[in-house]
Order: C-alpha cells, then sequence, then structure tokens
C-alpha cells in the first residue's frame, strides 16, 4: 500500500508533467491586426526637461525609452498641440474672425517638443502623433482654452463670432507645416483630448453621439489633402474605452471614418475590453498610466497599479484580446518625480543616472521585438491565467510574447504552421530578473520555453532559409479584423457632407470661412466622467515634489 505522501508527490509529478506539454499552434498564414508601435509623450514641459536635463542623464533616459539593446524600443512619440496664450500656442490671439488672417508664431522650440521629436527621429521613430487638448478659446462656445465649451460652428454650436471649423482645420494643418519645414514628418493629427471629461486646463467637448466630431472630420480632412499632406486624421482619445466605442459607432454610422487613419483612446475610465470590429481602422491606446502611486521599480509584490505586472497584463489583454495595434504610456522621463509613476523613467538618488520603472520592462517585452508592421498572427491551445501572442515581422522573424498571471509555472510547447523556425532566443522579465536571457528549446520545429508564476518570457525565433519575408501588406490580413460597414467608403477620396474649402496644390491651408448654419448653443456637460484623484497631466507640477500631485495633463 502506498502512503498518502507518495502518491500526493505522484499526483504533483504527474500534474507537472501535464503543464509541460501544453501544446500551442501558432499559424502565420491567418493574419489579425497590424502592429504599428508602442510609445509615449513628453507633453506640457516633460520634453525641455529632459532636454535641460544633465547628459549622462538625457542620454541614459533616451537609450532606456528608444533602445532595442538596453531600453524598450519605442517607435511612438505623441506631442501636444498648445492652444492657449503666447508660449503656448501657434495662434496666441484671434485674428477678429474665422475668415481673417491669422497670425501664426512660431518659437523653434514648442515646448522642447521640436528637440525631443528630433531626439526620437533619430533614434529610429517614424510614427510621430501630434494632437491637441483644444482649439484655441476664442474658436469655442465658452471663449475660452481651459473652459469647458465646443468648436463653434459644429452641429449644434453657433457663435457670435461666426463658424471656427474651417480656421481650426487651418491652425492644426499649419502645426504639421511647421515641423515639415525642419524636416519632421507628423503621420498623425489629433483634434480632441478627452472630449467626455472637464477638466480646468486645456480642453474641448463633444456630444457621446459624436455630432462636433462628424461636423468638424471632413473639413480637417480636405484642409489635409488641400496642402498637399499625407497625414492621418485620429479620433477621438476619449477618457476610457467605454465612450470611445460609443464615438467609434457613432463615427461609422455617419460614414466619417472614412477619413479616419486610426480610432484612439485612452484607459483611465475603462481599459480596452473587446475588439471594436465595426471598423478595420487600427485601434490605438494613446494615454494611460496609474495616476496615484509612487514610481516603483517592484515588478509584482500585490498587484498594484504601479507594479510591472499589472502592465503587462494590460498590454497583453489590450493587444491580444482587444486587437490594438498601438499603445502608447503617458510619459515618458520626469526628473527626481517618485510620487508619481505615470511616467517611464525618472533618477535615482544622485539625480546623475537614469532609472527605469518596472512598467517600462513591462513594455520592453513586446516593443523591442515585435517591431511596426508586424502582424499578430492566430494562436491555438491554451495555458491557465496566460494570454498568448504570437507575431511575424516584416523580417520573418515570429516573436512569442506568454503573459503568466497566474501563481504556477507554465511550460509551454509552441509548433508553426507555414513557419520553420531555424534558432530561438528567450527573456524573461518577473521579480527576480529584468529582460534577463532565459532557456528557449528548439526541437523539431516546436520551441519550448519555462514561464515562471507573474512573469513575462518573450520568444524570437528566426526563420530558417524556406521562410520569405512578410510583406508589409493590410490585404493580407485574414484574421478578426472586419471589413468596413457598408456606411463605410474605401475610397481615399471624401465624401462630401459639407460646403469645404476647394482644393488646391497650395502649401498653405484654406481659410475660407464656412457659412453653414447651425442650432444655437448648448452648454457642454462638466462632468462627464469621474477620474481618479492625484493626476498632474495638465496644470504645471507642485513645486516640491514631495507633495501629492493633483489636476491633469
Amino acid at each position: 500500500m502506498y502512503s498518502q505522501t507518495f502518491l500526493a508527490l505522484v499526483a504533483t509529478s504527474f500534474s507537472a508533467l501535464v503543464t509541460a506539454q501544453t501544446s500551442i499552434g501558432v499559424d502565420v498564414s491567418t493574419k489579425h491586426q497590424e502592429m504599428e508601435g508602442f510609445g509615449f509623450s513628453q507633453a506640457f514641459g516633460r520634453a525641455s526637461e529632459l532636454k535641460n536635463a544633465v547628459s549622462s542623464v538625457q542620454s541614459g533616459a533616451l537609450d532606456l525609452l528608444f533602445s532595442t539593446t538596453n531600453g524598450a524600443g519605442f517607435t511612438i512619440i505623441r506631442n501636444r498641440i498648445g492652444s492657449g496664450g503666447n508660449g503656448d500656442s501657434i495662434e496666441p490671439a484671434s485674428p477678429g474672425s474665422p475668415a481673417a488672417t491669422p497670425k501664426y508664431v512660431w518659437d523653434g522650440n514648442d515646448s522642447g517638443q521640436f528637440w525631443f521629436t528630433q531626439q526620437a527621429v533619430s533614434r529610429g521613430v517614424k510614427t510621430i502623433y501630434a494632437d491637441a487638448w483644444s482649439a484655441p478659446g476664442f474658436m469655442k462656445t465658452s471663449g475660452s482654452d481651459s473652459s469647458p465649451g465646443y468648436l463653434c460652428g459644429t452641429t449644434g454650436h453657433t457663435c457670435s463670432s461666426g463658424d471656427w471649423r474651417q480656421a481650426y482645420a487651418n491652425f492644426l494643418v499649419k502645426y504639421v507645416q511647421l515641423y515639415a519645414q525642419q524636416g519632421i514628418t507628423i503621420t498623425h493629427l489629433g483634434f480632441l483630448n478627452e472630449p467626455d471629461y472637464s477638466p480646468g486646463y486645456s480642453q474641448m467637448q463633444i456630444s457621446i453621439n459624436a455630432q462636433e466630431a462628424i461636423s468638424f472630420i471632413p473639413t480637417l480632412y480636405n484642409t489635409v489633402r488641400a496642402a498637399g499632406l499625407s497625414t492621418n486624421i485620429t479620433c477621438c482619445d476619449a477618457v476610457g474605452w467605454a465612450d470611445q466605442a460609443k464615438y467609434t459607432t457613432a463615427l461609422v454610422n455617419a460614414g466619417s471614418t472614412q477619413y479616419l487613419g486610426a480610432i484612439t483612446s485612452h484607459m483611465y475610465s475603462a481599459d480596452p475590453s473587446s475588439p471594436l470590429n465595426e471598423t478595420s481602422l487600427p485601434k490605438w491606446n494613446t494615454e494611460g498610466g496609474p495616476l496615484s502611486d509612487p514610481f516603483s521599480t517592484t515588478w509584482y509584490a500585490s498587484g498594484a497599479a504601479n507594479e510591472g505586472m499589472t502592465w503587462a497584463q494590460k498590454l497583453a489583454s489590450a493587444i491580444v484580446n482587444s486587437e490594438l495595434s498601438a499603445y502608447l504610456f503617458w510619459e515618458g522621463f520626469e526628473q527626481n518625480q517618485h510620487q508619481s509613476a505615470a511616467h517611464l523613467v525618472d533618477t535615482d538618488s544622485s539625480g546623475k543616472t537614469a532609472v527605469a520603472n518596472s512598467i517600462l520592462w513591462a513594455f520592453a517585452m513586446w516593443s523591442r521585438h515585435i517591431r511596426p508592421g508586424a502582424y499578430r498572427v492566430a494562436t491555438s491551445g491554451s495555458m491557465a491565467n496566460v494570454i498568448t501572442g504570437a507575431f511575424q515581422n516584416t523580417d520573418g522573424s515570429v516573436v512569442l510574447v506568454f503573459t503568466n498571471d497566474g501563481t504556477t509555472t507554465q511550460n509551454p510547447e509552441t509548433s508553426f504552421a507555414g513557419f520553420t523556425p531555424d534558432s530561438a532566443s528567450a527573456w524573461l522579465t518577473n521579480q527576480g530578473n529584468t529582460f534577463a536571457t532565459t532557456s528557449a528549446t528548439l526541437s523539431g520545429g516546436a520551441v519550448t520555453v519555462s514561464v515562471p508564476a507573474k512573469s513575462v518570457v518573450t520568444v524570437k525565433l528566426t526563420p530558417g532559409s524556406s521562410n520569405a519575408a512578410v510583406s508589409n501588406v493590410s490585404a493580407q490580413s485574414t484574421g478578426a479584423t472586419k471589413e468596413p460597414v457598408t456606411k463605410q467608403s474605401t475610397t481615399k477620396e471624401p465624401v462630401t457632407k459639407e460646403p469645404v474649402a476647394k482644393e488646391s496644390t497650395s502649401k498653405e491651408p484654406v481659410t475660407k470661412e464656412s457659412t453653414t448654419k447651425e442650432p444655437s448653443t448648448k452648454k457642454p456637460d462638466a462632468k462627464k466622467q469621474t477620474k481618479p484623484a492625484g493626476r498632474y497631466r495638465g496644470r504645471p507640477r507642485p513645486s516640491s515634489p514631495s507633495k501629492e500631485c493633483s489636476g491633469e495633463e
């Protein structure tokens, strides 16, 4: 008769054996969303902060953010288009009327963002997202950049000063042109930031049916194209994905998505929870971060909002389950701001060395090896508490990301269809390891790795000679990404919904004022979403870094 202890050991060994034999399949012929990258912002003076940092901190921070050897290898930056007065906006004062010639001002600095953009581009960044938190105040129903209000002339909002839609489009295009004149191509352009929220700084609202965005997007599109630009327009950078889903439905139903290059949202009030399959446009999370927690290098202790494992799980769910093509954190670098976890890199106690928090390494497990143009490809099989993502880069390499939020080690054996691996490398991040090399066994065309509890393991497999490089053609996608609904035109030219400026070959934006009349102005809902306290994302930081931050950027 066997003892209970012996039987328990046998049961444990059998359980471990079953776990070790978990099979995962990857089929590179079935493609889902195209990956466009990962990134962050240096808005509200943080770019100047990095520019003015001592050389050791500056170079160290840039390496941690952009290096594919020592850092995260980020490939997207998000700049703020200022809408305030002197020193913030390129149009600090009203020209008098929508049709009057604007007086643009360009200081060549843009709160340090121009220098920062140059640094990012020199490190391989090609995707630059410029986003306006608001139109200049004189273009809004409230008359103030920092007060709740709508863009004058959009559906439901008339102003005694006139219809400012075309003037706002000109303003946005001028910003893009100013960068272009210095050799910097802005690839994506946004005209809203959290329009479902009302803070005490730069803000502009839209209704939950997105009627204001719907009545402005064609004007912006035509102005961009008339200026000879191919810039992608985005919408709507909602405070959370629940509202963004409603905006997206409205945009699709109105046919507005034909003018857009991406659907964008933040994750503060709601993380992405499912794919927005009603449009085939890329979906980006363009801002996120823990807003009331201190800067931390702890990977996992309790599942707190500032721990790397928490963000590893967010990233895996967003990319694999909700099919996001890009994910951006809030800020990249801040100096001596350890009371906040809303940035990825800070300085150590000496103030002379850049230090990454654990969230940066959660991003790095994706961003360092999954490069722009990669496609997420189909997987089969599953493991308890593990999200598995598989991707094929344009060079033919395949990257696997295993995110184990469970309390036991998993040992997947992954086989491939349509791909023959020639070599495999693997990296592990958990509480005891930071992007550390780990064992990957390649045998019979399958790769086996160990994925410890509360960890992320990334595996990169290089193709054999029989594998061809992958063409970066979105038409190859045959997976979960849906085709546009019938209302959405697939043509590259807009369907005219309202009077728009005549297209020309001029590089300057058109200044003709729309004469479309709209009903009387409505007051915006000043509290459409409840956001966590402790944000300092829009106002200057407290003078003492030891104080709790407040407000939003």
